[in-house]
C-alpha cells in the first residue's frame, strides 16, 4: 500500500534493550510482509501509528501529537514478555507515512489567510490513507489498534471500518470534547461531524465531555439527534470509583449490540501531556478500567488512542501510559 511503512524486526531491533534471563515484548511481536498476509496470521490485533499533528494545528491546537507513536514504540517493545502480555497476539504493522504532509504543513506561512484551509487539505490526504488501511485490516478479520496523531484520524477509522462491515459504525468516545464542530475545513475537532455527514457514523456516545469546552450550538444539535448521546464529566466528579464504572457500563449498553469503535482522546485524562492538557479529568487507572471493559465486548472493532503530546521531560511516562492502554485492551 502506498503511504504505509511496513515494519519488520530489523526496523525496530535497535529500540529493544535486551537483558539476560528476560524476554522483551519486542522480541516476540509478530510482523507481516504485506497486507495480504494479515488474514493468514493467528494474531488478533494489528498495531500501527499515525505520526502527524496537522489536524491538531488545523484546529488551532498545539503541535506535539506526531511524537506519540515513537514514544509508544520505545516503551511497548521493552515491556516484559510473560504469561500476561502475549506479544504473539499482535502484529506490529508499521506506520502511515505522513512525512510529505508534515513537511508541506511546516512550509505553510502561518500568516497566510488560507493557512487553516491548506492544513485541512493535507488532513484529507491522510484521511484517505487511514481509511484505506483500516478497511483492509478489519476486512481481514483483525482488530486495529491505532496510535495517533490527532483526533482528526477518527474519521478515517470510522470510514474504513464502516466500509469493511458495510454499514454505519457505532462509536464510544472517551473524551473531554465532542469533536462535532462545524463542517469547515478538516481538522481534529470535526472528524465525527464529517463521519455523520457522510453516513459512516451510527450511534455516537461521548463519555466524559466537559461543560466548559462544548459550544452551545453543539448541545443544540445533539438535542435533536436520537443517535447521539453524551455523559458530562461534571456529573461523574462526586461519584465513587464504582459509581463511575457503573455509569460507563450503563452508557456502553447504548451501542454495544452492534459493531462499534473505541476512541480514547488523552485530553480526557487529568494532567496527561496532550494537545489540550487539562487539570480536570479521569484518573489514568480509571481509563485503563474503561478500556478493559470495552475490549471485552465482542462487537468492539478497533481502539484508537490519540492526542498524546509527549515532551522531553515526560517522554518515557507517556510511552508507558500508551503501552498500558494497549496491553489492557489486548487482555480481553
Amino acid at each position: 500500500m502506498e503511504g504505509l511503512k511496513i515494519y519488520n524486526y530489523k526496523s525496530v531491533e535497535k529500540l529493544i534493550s535486551l537483558r539476560d534471563g528476560e524476554t522483551r515484548f519486542g522480541e516476540k511481536i509478530s510482523f507481516v510482509g504485506n497486507l495480504e498476509e494479515l488474514a493468514k496470521t493467528e494474531a488478533k490485533f494489528v498495531l500501527f501509528g499515525i505520526p502527524e499533528d496537522i489536524g491538531v494545528r488545523a484546529n488551532h491546537g498545539k503541535p506535539g501529537a506526531s511524537k506519540a507513536w515513537d514514544t509508544c514504540l520505545n516503551s511497548l517493545l521493552n515491556i516484559q514478555k510473560n504469561e500476561f502480555t502475549a506479544p504473539e497476539n499482535i502484529i506490529l504493522l508499521g506506520e502511515i507515512d505522513c512525512k510529505s504532509e508534515m513537511q508541506k504543513a511546516a512550509n505553510i506561512d502561518e500568516a497566510d489567510p488560507n493557512y487553516y484551509l491548506k492544513l485541512g487539505d493535507l488532513v484529507e490526504k491522510i484521511d484517505e490513507k487511514v481509511s484505506f488501511l483500516v478497511e483492509k485490516i478489519v476486512s481481514a478479520g483483525k482488530t486495529p489498534i491505532i496510535i495517533g496523531g490527532g483526533h482528526n484520524n477518527a474519521y478515517g477509522n470510522i470510514k474504513g471500518t464502516s466500509k469493511a462491515i458495510k454499514k454505519p459504525l457505532n462509536i464510544l468516545n472517551i473524551d473531554a470534547h465532542t469533536d462535532l464542530r462545524k463542517l469547515e475545513h478538516r481538522h481534529s475537532g470535526n472528524g465525527f461531524s464529517f463521519a455523520q455527514r457522510d453516513g459512516f457514523l451510527g450511534k455516537y456516545l461521548m463519555f466524559g465531555i466537559h461543560k466548559n469546552y462544548t459550544p452551545q450550538y453543539i448541545f443544540d444539535e445533539i438535542s435533536s439527534l436520537s443517535n447521539i448521546k453524551f455523559h458530562l464529566f461534571e456529573d461523574l466528579i462526586l461519584q465513587t470509583h464504582q459509581g463511575k464504572m457503573a455509569a460507563f457500563n450503563s452508557q456502553l449498553e447504548f451501542l454495544n449490540k452492534q459493531a462499534f469503535g473505541l476512541e480514547l482522546d488523552c485530553d480526557a485524562i487529568i494532567n496527561f501531556p496532550s494537545s489540550a492538557k487539562s487539570p480536570s479529568g479521569f484518573a489514568l487507572n480509571m481509563v485503563r478500567n474503561f478500556l478493559q471493559i470495552a475490549s471485552e465486548e465482542k462487537n468492539c472493532k478497533y481502539l484508537h488512542i490519540c492526542e498524546a503530546a509527549p515532551k522531553e521531560e515526560n517522554y518515557a511516562q507517556v510511552g508507558k501510559a500508551l503501552s498500558f492502554f494497549i496491553t489492557d485492551f489486548m487482555k480481553a
